[in-house]
């Protein structure tokens, strides 16, 4: 047989990145784990506002600030092997996190939970070895589709807390401690998946220094490209993990129908991703970046009416559509940083995901 062969090499890429999209999902689930099960760990704890803010946001900062340096590891060794890794090393603290017994231990384990959100920049870098210019707008669109994690954790996790007893059932832990029970186990499967079913990699960086991987990170374009991001995903991770509490808090909502709402957003700003890569690779992704920017300003003007003004349903649609055009936005962004920079799409894009 040819290995070599067309039907192959479509085979390969196909397995990429479904495996990876698969994955990023369950990682990105993880990553805004503490969006839901925050609110009750507050509550056994009693913790302040500003300790609940602190808990919530550390792996969020912790996640953005590593995609840069694993974005750089998975142009030099290859997207499989970092981000089969990846996924053994973040199951360990989500796991112990189900044990934790206080505010500091739950700090500490939030900051390695954080490694979760560093996925996107391996991924990106893995996808990116696998397609042609062509077609890299489309495949990193449905690759960051994986951002509906978030949703699957707004949905799923208030059901996994009254699963379980609070007190546990046969040794298995009960309450917010199942959550992360259930994802540390689900963590070591999908790493056993990435690893059996994805080829040998393809490495963009092998050989070259160090300097060299960072050399595209002088270019102001770079950080333009970052400033974009900050927009799209960064202000959109901001609203994932800000609208259940702000729903329960301002429209007197329960948990579970915040997190539903909240997931009409994420939805739209998730799964339009493959939109926006397709659209950004047949009319130009600077230009679609501006139209969205002018539907996010737009949409967000609106928003500065009182919540009493715009009720709980028209701020909803709102903020969906801040977040169909986030969704388009994202993939627009990403397909800029392929163009610009083939080889070196784990740096930049590990740079620009840092920034957002």
């Amino acid at each position: 047989m040819n290995t070599n062969g067309p039907a192959l090499e479509r085979f390969h890429r196909r397995a990429v990145l479904t495996v990876s999209t698969l994955a990023f999902t369950l990682l990105f689930a993880v990553w805004v784990l503490f969006s839901i099960i925050g609110l009750p760990i507050r509550k056994e704890l009693g913790l302040s506002e500003g300790q609940f803010a602190l808990l919530t946001a550390v792996p969020i900062l912790t996640g953005s600030l590593l995609r840069l340096p694993l974005g750089i590891c998975a142009d030099r060794f290859g997207g499989r092997r970092v981000f089969a890794l990846l996924c053994l090393i973040t199951a360990v603290p989500t796991f112990l996190l189900s044990l934790a017994q206080s505010y500091e231990q739950l700090l500490v384990l939030a900051f390695f939970i954080g490694l979760a959100g560093a996925s996107f920049a391996v991924g990106v870098s893995w996808n990116s070895a696998w397609f042609e210019a062509q077609s890299q707008g489309l495949a990193l669109g449905v690759f960051g589709a994986g951002n509906v994690g978030a949703s699957i954790t707004k949905l799923l996790a208030p059901a996994l807390l009254t699963l379980v007893p609070a007190a546990g059932l046969g040794g298995i832990p009960g309450g917010w401690r199942f959550v992360p029970w259930v994802y540390g186990i689900a963590l070591v499967v999908t790493a056993l998946m990435v690893w059996s079913f994805t080829p040998r990699d393809r490495v963009l960086g092998e050989g070259r220094s160090l300097a060299e991987l960072l050399r595209p990170l002088r270019q102001l374009r770079v950080w333009r490209f970052g400033l974009y991001y900050v927009v799209v995903f960064g202000a959109y991770v901001g609203l994932s993990l800000w609208l259940p509490k702000y729903y329960v808090d301002v429209y007197g909502t329960s948990l579970a129908l915040a997190g539903l709402l909240t997931a009409l957003f994420i939805f739209p700003a998730s799964l339009l991703r493959p939109l926006g890569g397709y659209l950004s690779d047949r009319m130009g992704a600077r230009r679609l970046m501006y139209l969205v920017f002018g539907v996010i300003l737009a949409a967000s003007l609106l928003l500065l009416l009182p919540p009493k003004l715009l009720g709980v349903w028209g701020f909803t649609v709102l903020v969906v559509v801040i977040g169909f055009a986030m969704g388009v936005g994202k993939a627009a962004n990403f397909k800029m940083v392929a163009v610009w920079y083939p080889r070196d799409i784990g740096a930049t894009g590990g740079m620009v995901g840092m920034l957002g």
